[in-house]
Order: C-alpha cells, then structure tokens, then sequence
C-alpha cells in the first residue's frame, strides 16, 4: 500500500484499514504454493552480518547515536513491567535488552532477537555476567521470528523496522506472537526531507506516517505516539494488538 508522507495520522487512521475483495476459492488441486514478499530493499542487512562484532557494538553504542545518549528515557518509554515476557527485535549489541531485562524483573522474560549470531552471543555473556537470568536470545531469519504463538506481551523494535526486508511476513510472524491486547513500541528514524540527512533517507526506506499505515493494515492498533522530548532523530509509537475475538487478521 502506497500513502503519500504528507498525511496526518487521523486521516491515516480513517483509511488504512485493509480493503476486503469478493472472490471465488479455486480448487484445492489448483491452489498455487505460497509465494514469498519480494524484498523491500535488498541488501539491506549486509553490514550487519559482519563477524567483527566490535565494529558492530561499537557503532551501535556511539555518542552519536541518541538512542545510545538517551538509551535510559527510552526504557522509560517502553514501559516494561515486572512479570512482563518481552521481545526485543533487533537487538544489535543488546544494551536495551538488558535494561528491559531489569525493568521486567526476575519474574519477566526478555527475548534477543537478532540476524547475528555474534550479537547475540554477545547479548548472552553479558547477561551472564549481570547476573540477568531471564534474557533469552534467538537467532531470527530475514522474513520471520521464531517467537511461538502468543508468548509475549510486548514487542519492542528500537531502529529496527527499517531493516526488515520482507516487513509484512515479519510482521504477520510478530502479530502471532503477541497475547490478544499485547503492545508493539516501535522506535524509528524520522525521515523528513528538507531536514534529514541524504545519507538517512537513503538508509530508511519510508518515513513515519507511511510505516504507521504499513502496521495499521497488518492488523495493529495505534494507541498514541509517545512524547519522548530528548529524541530529535527518533519518533516512539506504541501499538496494540487487538483484543477482540473478532479482530481482523493480517494473513492476507
């Protein structure tokens, strides 16, 4: 689906719930195998199947980065209670996953989830050595999680969405994953020509009323955008999976 950048999210909100089209099942004989997305932009996790995970970590935890800066007003966002079981997708050098892992306490569950397996054995030993008994790491492929069906209660993807290649199987994967009524916090770059820089719109794909309108028709609630003053470069939305027994689905 196509939104131009320019709409405002009311608007986004009246028209993003997916269209539904008559039409008849053809024979199960005739009914053609699944066929995977098509890349959104391929190549886009390259880099990040390095092996040097310094180079990695080191990146991901820079001064320059604001997320790193203010990586604890954050957490504060994200709103993790004690018992809760949580996602973190994406979790690179795994900094906020053990701060979600603290937040949820001995009680709650933090997964890793990564692409890098480096990362994650990374994320591991250093939960080891916090003493952090309740992270669990996964190694994810490019177009799914390996979450079980409802597991969580939160899903948290901080500079994340962006990188994923095929976003509607991904998140179809992540839906299925959350208990009915459970939340996504998305943490995304700001794409706004005129301001962004040309290195950063040509990193991220879309900006924020164009991904919004993408999770709204996978089926999400939006519950409200988080007011976050320290972040410049970074928007948070928080999202809902619907409650209702009789909620849309997003496998279409």
């Amino acid at each position: 689906m196509h939104v131009a950048a320019c709409l405002p999210l009311s608007l986004l909100l009246a028209c993003a719930a997916p269209a539904t089209h008559a039409s008849s099942s053809p024979p199960a004989s005739e009914t053609a195998a699944p066929v995977r997305e098509a890349s959104v932009k391929p190549g886009i996790n390259d880099t990040w199947r390095d092996s040097n995970t310094k180079r990695l970590v080191r990146r991901l935890q820079s001064e320059s980065r604001e997320i790193w800066v203010h990586r604890e007003r954050v957490v504060a966002a994200v709103a993790a209670r004690p018992g809760m079981v949580v996602a973190d997708v994406g979790a690179g050098s795994g900094f906020l996953t053990l701060m979600l892992a603290q937040a949820v306490g001995a009680s709650g569950k933090v997964y890793a989830l990564d692409i890098n397996a480096g990362l994650l054995a990374n994320i591991a030993a250093e939960a080891r050595e916090s003493k952090l008994a309740n992270v669990e790491t996964m190694q994810t492929p490019e177009d799914h999680t390996p979450l079980s069906p409802g597991s969580v209660d939160l899903v948290f993807m901080c500079d994340a969405y962006h990188h994923f290649e095929y976003p509607r199987s991904t998140m179809r994967s992540i839906r299925a994953a959350l208990r009915p009524g459970g939340e996504l916090v998305l943490v995304e770059l700001e794409r706004i020509p005129g301001k962004t820089s040309k290195d950063m719109l040509d990193h991220v794909r879309a900006g924020k009323e164009v991904f919004l309108a993408e999770l709204l028709a996978d089926g999400f609630e939006l519950v409200r955008e988080e007011k976050v003053p320290e972040l410049a470069e970074n928007y948070v939305l928080r999202l809902r999976k619907p409650a209702e027994a009789g909620a849309a689905t997003a496998d279409r």
